[in-house]
């Protein structure tokens, strides 16, 4: 698709997607701790409780995500919105080295008071720290007259 045919996505329609995106990996990994863990998962003072949770509640969602981006260029959450993660030069599909330095930078972005993550409704490319990070912008038809995407 030609860069004049497409739009940055926003702060607020990234915030949709990424809610959708929690929503869906509370219902796969909430039931699979709660069956592995019981109730008291639920009210331990752990951050990880042993190494089910380790792995359900932070490799899962990591390769899950990660695979999403390369694959599809989207998680489930974008896709509802029609919105593709690209290279911000080239507007091709992002490497496995991006993705999985944009979910690192998420960890970056998020340390200061969310600054990074927020920095996307200020940015003109609409790219978070973490997108700056790995080179990333995230992209949709264009949907009205607003500004075309530029790949540099």
């Amino acid at each position: 698709m030609e860069s004049e045919n497409l739009e940055y996505v926003g702060f607020w329609a990234r915030t949709g997607a990424a809610i959708l995106d929690t929503i869906l990996l509370i219902l796969i990994t909430a039931p699979l701790l709660l069956a592995i863990y019981g109730t008291d998962y639920y009210v331990s003072d752990q951050l990880i409780a042993g190494p089910a949770d380790m792995l359900i509640s932070w490799v899962f969602p990591a390769v899950a995500i990660i695979w999403f981006w390369v694959a599809k260029q989207a998680t489930p959450g974008k896709m509802v919105i029609s919105a593709r993660l690209v290279d911000a030069r080239t507007g091709q599909p992002v490497t496995t080295g991006q993705a999985i330095g944009r979910y690192l930078g998420y960890f970056l972005a998020s340390l200061p008071l969310f600054l990074g993550l927020l920095w996307v409704a200020f940015d003109s490319r609409k790219q978070g720290w973490h997108d700056k990070l790995a080179g990333t912008v995230v992209v949709r038809p264009k949907a009205r007259t607003r500004k075309s995407v530029v790949f540099e």
